[in-house]
């Protein structure tokens, strides 16, 4: 709401710009003639003119959702100029002056007209429309340029819709009350470009937290976290879950599988319940629900697979070229460990069926800022031996048209480009590759095998866990999500504090010693040697890391109980319980071995031996 307020506001403020004045004369000319033949044809002028532009500026802005990382630099650098010319009003003036001489022709123009005439009215508001733009272009740039590199949603709408209302609020404003106000105007416009620089400094401090990383998240919010809950409910009205179209049958599971869900729970982008877990109940109630292989009606079609700022192995596909291809579409994030899970089979099935017609499809959909980094991805796709094509969805366009809520998510299209199933999380792979071979057998193959791939040779993060022996769940340590902490200190948000670990900390809970810096999605290692403790009842324990903003690899070492991991340890972790953190990605610290009987209540200590260690999440297996 405070986003929306503030553009509101800014489109209020540009009343009193010093490039309006010259047309508010003759606003003000109009405010003895009557509303229907005088004022509302200028109000429409204007709101028509202002769309206009304000939809070439989108439009213009747009190539940002298309743009590779290159190209959020460059937005960057766009909205730092946009700051430079609220807080500089001549420079603005000068960039504007084409459109305000337009507007000052047409303004005479139309008060040498009939002064009550509906045409000499549009006309007007035409002109001050023209000059409105421009004067509200500073402003209007950065909510515009902000939502390019968000992607539309309804909250750049509500964003535009704010803007577009407080400009017509001062419009209206003058009309009624007239020249009275004219000079009170004036007076104030000294007060109004100081709010005006004001906005330009503070634009650029966001420009430059954003650029050193003290909130790298701040983009993705912009446009989502005010609206969340209207865009939910207009999702679940106009497209239930597993309609991602609005034009079929809900799938089986319905909106049910938000609830079903038992941890790790977030807000998406656009408002959608987004989950890294979907194991567990969410699976049972999946299993209860879902349909048979010899029962596939279709749930949707197959929708357009545009905003995509990058595709990998692959040239962009559409859901044009896709015709006569079954496709799974696989939805995935790197840190995600049940979506690294689920990797072996989806590369299985890739490299199995690719010549019988089959297409696998990556979407790589962030959760974590650093996942947005398209160099680490490519990274990711490479060491997991990702070799199908991969489409980067930074902005969540894929996400949304197909109203994804889960990582990992599987859906499943025929090749009519309907889309006859879905499955989401881990488990069920032999299901699945039934539902792939029936779809194949649907398309004409007469050659499709009836065996199913197996993963036992996947190794490291890739393995398979044993979800019957996981009793501890996914675990945020940033304060936004955080649960469980359980130092004697309360965590602090966004401020450093001085920790002290929990003495005997209970299953599940989990806590900190050194002095950490607590911020919305992570925690950081301020100064010094620092640890993490956790008690938790799983066979593996995983934690996504970075080694912080200079990209210096930070040492640590791992205990169980107090004593080296030993045989226990995790692919990341050294025997001796050594380890090194040289990216941000998901590490595997601890992997029992042995049976069952030794996935017990354990305590779990990881200390960092270097500074500015990142630390985002607990996943196990």
């Amino acid at each position: 709401m405070l986003l929306i307020l503030l553009s509101y506001l800014g489109g209020a403020l540009t009343i009193v710009s010093p490039c309006i004045l010259p047309v508010l004369p003759f606003v003000f000319a109009r405010t003895g003639q009557p509303f229907a033949r005088s004022g509302l044809p200028l109000l429409a002028g204007m709101a028509l003119t202002f769309a206009l532009v304000a939809t070439l500026a989108a439009v213009g802005g747009g190539w940002v959702v298309q743009a590779n990382q290159y190209g959020r630099w460059i937005a960057l650098v766009l909205m730092a100029f946009f700051g430079v010319t609220l807080m500089l009003p001549h420079l603005a003036d000068r960039l504007t002056k084409p459109l305000v001489a337009l507007g000052d022709r047409l303004s005479n123009k139309a008060a040498s007209g009939e002064r009550s005439g509906v045409s000499s009215s549009f006309l007007l508001g035409v002109a001050t429309g023209l000059l409105w733009a421009p004067c509200a272009g500073p402003v209007l740039g950065l909510v515009l340029t902000g939502a390019a590199l968000n992607g539309a949603s309804v909250g750049t709408t509500f964003l535009l819709l704010a803007y577009a209302a407080g400009a017509a609020t001062s419009l209206g404003l003058a009309l009624l009350v007239g020249g009275k106000v004219f000079s009170a105007m004036k007076r104030s416009l000294g007060a109004g470009e100081w709010i005006r620089r004001g906005l330009g400094v503070a634009m650029l401090a966001g420009v430059a937290a954003i650029v050193t990383g003290v909130d790298t998240g701040l983009l993705t919010q912009v446009s989502s976290v005010a609206t969340a809950s209207v865009e939910q409910t207009l999702i679940d009205k106009l497209a239930p879950r597993g309609n991602p179209n609005g034009d079929a049958a809900p799938a089986a599971g319905g909106a049910m599988m938000r609830s079903a869900v038992a941890t790790g729970d977030d807000v998406a982008p656009g408002g959608a319940m987004m989950s890294r877990n979907a194991a567990g109940p969410a699976m049972m109630a999946m299993r209860a629900v879902a349909h048979g292989t010899d029962e596939l009606p279709v749930e949707g079609k197959l929708p357009q697979l545009d905003g995509a700022i990058e595709w990998m192995n692959t040239a962009p596909l559409t859901a044009a070229q896709l015709k006569g291809k079954v496709v799974l579409v696989d939805f995935w994030t790197y840190s995600c460990i049940n979506c690294l899970r689920s990797l072996p089979y989806t590369k299985a099935w890739a490299d199995k069926y690719r010549d019988q017609g089959l297409v696998v499809i990556g979407v790589h959909a962030p959760e974590f800022a650093f996942e947005r980094n398209v160099n680490n991805v490519r990274k990711a796709v490479k060491d997991q031996g990702i070799t199908f094509p991969v489409a980067i969805d930074n902005n969540y366009a894929i996400w949304r048209a197909f109203n994804n809520q889960y990582w990992p998510a599987h859906y499943f299209i025929d090749a009519k480009g309907n889309i006859r199933f879905h499955h989401f999380g881990e488990g069920e792979y032999a299901k699945s590759e039934q539902v792939i071979q029936q779809l194949l057998e649907e398309a004409g193959r007469k050659d499709v095998t009836n065996t199913v791939v197996s993963a036992e040779d996947a190794h490291g993060v890739q393995q398979q866990s044993d979800m019957g022996q996981v009793g501890s769940p996914e675990t945020y340590l940033g304060y936004e999500r955080a649960e469980n902490f359980a130092s004697p200190e309360k965590q602090a948000a966004n401020a450093a504090r001085q920790y002290t670990a929990p003495a005997r900390p209970a299953l599940n809970q989990w806590g900190l010693a050194g002095n950490w810096l607590s911020q919305a999605e992570q925690i950081t290692l301020n100064q010094g040697s620092g640890s993490i403790v956790y008690r938790f009842h799983a066979r593996d324990v995983h934690l996504v890391l970075g080694p912080g903003k200079d990209g210096r690899p930070v040492r640590y070492r791992v205990t169980i109980d107090g004593a080296a991991p030993g045989k226990n340890h995790g692919a990341d972790t050294a025997a001796d319980g050594s380890g090194k953190i040289d990216s941000q990605r998901l590490y595997q610290l601890v992997r029992q071995a042995g049976d069952n009987s030794e996935v017990r209540d354990h305590t779990f200590s990881i200390e960092f031996l270097d500074p500015g260690v990142q630390a985002y999440a607990f996943t196990f297996g």
